[in-house]
């Protein structure tokens, strides 16, 4: 007896210390997750229902009249009509995704900007026009990425999505059930005005949106600046940035996908590639289409008399197979391509085409198939984060995640403010044991090597805890 009593004392020690240890990285972690997760979850919430919301708020620029038996008008005569309301140069045409949606025109205007203009494929009319990603929708993308702040916000968000990944796995620890009974497990236990109803409200919820928040922590890590951008890079091969075992037998330009407008997460990096200018001593030659063709001129806006034209690299596109709603980014040089994309809902209709400006011909065909092992996996992952890639289920999934989400923080804090002690942050006490926070670190080491970024605010967020945290009195929570 005299010798299994100090054992289990020491046992019961080194247990209390991890906990105190978990608890605390816990509590940071939340700190610095939680404003973030909410805000996150609110415009997330609402970026699920983009089309809804759009239809609605740009319900006269979006919607259109179907009249019955009348052709659309044609692609040239729509770009056209755009340019007479806003000046400038056309730069992509968007299909009417259904019968009674609007052209889009997006056009460099004269100003320097670019205005998304909306046209009525029925009549050719101008229905008015907006910034280039200027709808509702998009500013509640920005929003949930803080691109409207920079870079600086940008590498935050990054960070947070790690942290949020060491938040769960310490509350999964700090939830494990360690005594009889359901109470703060399966099972929530008082009323409101209880401490108790906030603790066990927080732990059940946390361990069923806990894996939700995970992966979308994870599946949210592509957009990323410095994580997203090396993984991109690393996932796209290095035959001109598309995945390994894509053949691209062609001329390749130094403009990127991405910088032609919206793209995949995969296809960010993949180069555009040229088109064959026709020689002098093809110019009289016959065109495909049994015109004489001319020698290239620089585009102005205008399409040049040797090229196949917008009409006929839609009805090409059309004639491939693309999904309604493609966008067909238009050439302004010479040796410029028609890059017809989509990216719809179902992730194998995801397509890019790149055709000669000259010949009409099909210079390369990107699938979702074409995407290497990891470019499929993340693909797959963001359609979902999306809401896309199973329809409402999808989007009411994780609108119930993201009022889960916002639930679990307000329940933190809630629950901090009742157990902090009166003039104290409130930092659950240190280990009686500092060495206990050895093993802690090796594991939050692992998670700093794979997410850089991260890795290095754990690092800071260790040196103020060693430095400052530390002398500071502070009548931690026990």
């Amino acid at each position: 007896m005299s010798r299994s009593a100090p054992a289990k004392t020491v046992s019961a020690t080194r247990s209390a210390d991890l906990y105190r240890a978990v608890w605390r990285w816990h509590f940071y972690a939340g700190l610095l997750v939680l404003p973030f997760m909410i805000t996150l979850a609110i415009t997330g919430a609402l970026y699920l229902f983009r089309d809804e919301i759009d239809g609605i708020m740009h319900r006269d620029l979006l919607r259109v009249a179907v009249v019955e038996g009348v052709e659309r008008v044609a692609p040239e005569t729509m770009v056209a009509s755009a340019l007479a309301a806003v000046p400038g140069q056309a730069v992509k045409y968007t299909d009417p995704r259904i019968e009674n949606a609007s052209a889009e025109i997006t056009v460099a205007a004269d100003d320097g900007a670019r205005r998304a203009v909306y046209v009525d494929p029925y009549t050719g009319n101008v229905l008015g026009s907006l910034p280039d990603r200027g709808t509702v929708a998009w500013t509640i993308r920005y929003l949930h990425s803080l691109k409207f702040f920079g870079t600086v916000a940008r590498g935050a968000i990054e960070i947070a999505a790690g942290w949020s990944i060491l938040l769960v796995a310490t509350g999964i620890y700090l939830w494990w059930p360690r005594r009889a009974g359901l109470g703060g497990v399966l099972t929530v236990r008082g009323a409101p005005r209880n401490r108790m109803f906030w603790r066990d409200t927080h732990a059940v919820l946390g361990i069923v949106v806990g894996s939700v928040i995970v992966f979308l922590a994870i599946t949210g890590m592509p957009w990323s600046n410095v994580w997203g951008g090396k993984v991109n890079e690393w996932a796209n091969g290095n035959n001109y940035g598309y995945p390994d075992g894509v053949r691209v037998n062609v001329p390749m330009s130094q403009e990127k996908l991405a910088d032609k407008g919206l793209t995949s997460w995969s296809l960010e990096q993949a180069q555009v590639p040229q088109s064959a200018v026709p020689t002098t001593e093809h110019n009289h030659a016959e065109h495909d289409h049994g015109q004489p063709m001319a020698a290239p001129a620089p585009s102005d806006g205008a399409f040049a008399t040797s090229d196949i034209g917008l009409n006929s690299a839609v009805a090409t596109f059309e004639k491939l197979g693309l999904h309604s709603g493609f966008a067909v980014s238009i050439p302004s040089t010479p040796t410029g391509v028609f890059t017809g994309s989509v990216y719809p809902d179902d992730l194998s209709q995801q397509r890019v085409v790149h055709l000669d400006r000259y010949s009409g011909n099909p210079l390369l065909d990107m699938r979702y198939t074409d995407y290497g092992p990891l470019g499929r996996w993340l693909e797959f992952g963001i359609n979902v984060h999306m809401g896309q890639e199973f329809g409402l289920a999808n989007q009411l999934f994780l609108l119930a995640a993201c009022m889960g989400i916002i639930l679990l923080a307000v329940s933190a804090g809630i629950m901090w403010w009742k157990r902090r002690p009166a003039g104290s942050l409130g930092v659950p006490a240190m280990p009686s044991d500092p060495k206990i926070f050895r093993g802690l670190i090796a594991l939050l080491a692992i998670g700093g090597i794979i997410f850089p970024l991260v890795g290095l605010s754990l690092i800071v967020m260790l040196a103020f805890d060693l430095l400052v945290m530390r002398s500071i009195p502070n009548r931690g929570m026990a």
